[in-house]
């Protein structure tokens, strides 16, 4: 019997979703052209690498796109409806790769793990980063020399380049960019999630809901703005607008957020904690504006079409798209941004950083 492994539906270890052998079968789909993604993290990185779906799928309608993640990241994509198959970094599915045959593979990583598997994986066409002999990071395409340079001269990445980062990367896989937008989809039990969640906490449909998120990741310094900031600027708003606030991270930011709750002279409401990925998008979506530093919150209220404010100190404020529906506060001192994984400088870039300079972005992004 002749089977139909390129099929859409072909599983193989189990029946199809039409629990019928191939040569008896009317529902025959061919893949199409197969494209593998290989963009690890981190967490943010992995959301605002979504853009790049709707240009594949543009120029690619009949296509399969697989995905490779690590496991934190899965979430995120899990429910993409322009993803074919998610997979996540690990033993077995490096080992699928190695027999696997792609048409076109994009890895977007400048990480030893990804590029490695780049270089490895069967594809007729790759694009982005590979790893050379010598066991160095170097671009696969022409179209990938730019981002590749960004990495090696602070100069053109913190002062010249004015690029944001779906641009690279549609420039990478030779895309035309027309300002495409994250793609993540809640389910209903995130939502459901969040609307418990808020009726709960008595925080209503019609109220004015401003979500701080207060944290930022360990992995470079001066991403997070101050107590002191977030304490002044929930007080304004209180006063301004008679808004309320909601306290957004995990579990590293539960000491601070109970810090600020604690010292603000308005009642807030804290959600931080061990919420998992979906249930912290549910409870960004149905807040009426988000002040984030540059991490996954800032990126996840980009996905879900929120408006936003946000905070740069020690990174790259110009590649970030807001869409039009944010406004950036970018820390105005001279060394910002460094991606410094740790500083000492008192004040720092975000310290820099005003009450009322985020409280006049927030009523005019708000209003």
């Amino acid at each position: 019997m002749a089977y139909k492994l390129d099929c859409y539906y072909f599983i193989g270890e189990k029946p199809c979703r039409y629990q019928r052998l191939c040569a008896r079968c009317s529902h025959y789909k061919p893949m199409g052209k197969r494209i593998l993604i290989i963009k690890l993290s981190a967490l943010g990185d992995v959301l605002r690498t979504t853009p790049i779906l709707l240009g594949l799928k543009r120029k690619y309608p009949q296509s399969y796109i697989t995905w490779l993640t690590e496991a934190e990241a899965y979430p995120l994509l899990e429910t993409n409806p322009l993803i074919d198959r998610v997979l996540a970094y690990d033993l077995g599915n490096i080992l699928r790769l190695r027999i696997e045959e792609y048409d076109l593979l994009l890895n977007f990583d400048k990480m030893i793990e990804a590029a490695s598997l780049s270089t490895l994986v069967s594809a007729q066409e790759k694009l982005g980063f590979g790893l050379s002999k010598e066991g160095n990071i170097y671009p696969l395409n022409k179209e990938s020399e730019y981002a590749f340079k960004l990495g090696l001269s602070n100069k053109l990445k913190f002062k010249l380049n004015k690029k944001t980062y779906p641009q690279l990367i549609y420039e990478m896989a030779r895309l035309k960019y027309k300002r495409d937008e994250y793609v993540f989809r809640l389910t209903k039990e995130d939502k459901d999630f969040a609307r418990d969640f808020f009726k709960k906490n008595n925080l209503r449909k019609n109220d004015i809901i401003f979500g701080f998120n207060t944290g930022a990741g360990n992995d470079f310094a001066c991403k997070s703005w101050t107590e002191e900031g977030f304490v002044g600027l929930a007080n304004k708003l209180s006063s301004k607008l008679g808004a309320k606030i909601l306290l957004l991270g995990g579990p590293e930011e539960v000491e601070k957020n109970e810090e600020i709750k604690f010292k603000a002279k308005v009642e807030i409401v804290d959600a931080s904690g061990s919420n998992s990925l979906r249930h912290f998008a549910g409870l960004i979506d149905r807040c009426s504006l988000i002040v984030s530093g540059d991490t996954l919150g800032m990126h996840l209220s980009i996905a879900l079409k929120k408006k936003v404010v946000a905070l740069f100190g020690s990174t790259c404020s110009q590649e970030i798209e807001l869409y039009g529906r944010g406004k950036k506060i970018i820390s105005s001192l001279s060394c910002s941004p460094c991606y410094k994984r740790e500083c000492n400088k008192r004040p720092n870039c975000m310290d820099n950083i005003s009450v009322e300079q985020v409280l006049r972005a927030v009523l005019g992004c708000y209003r």
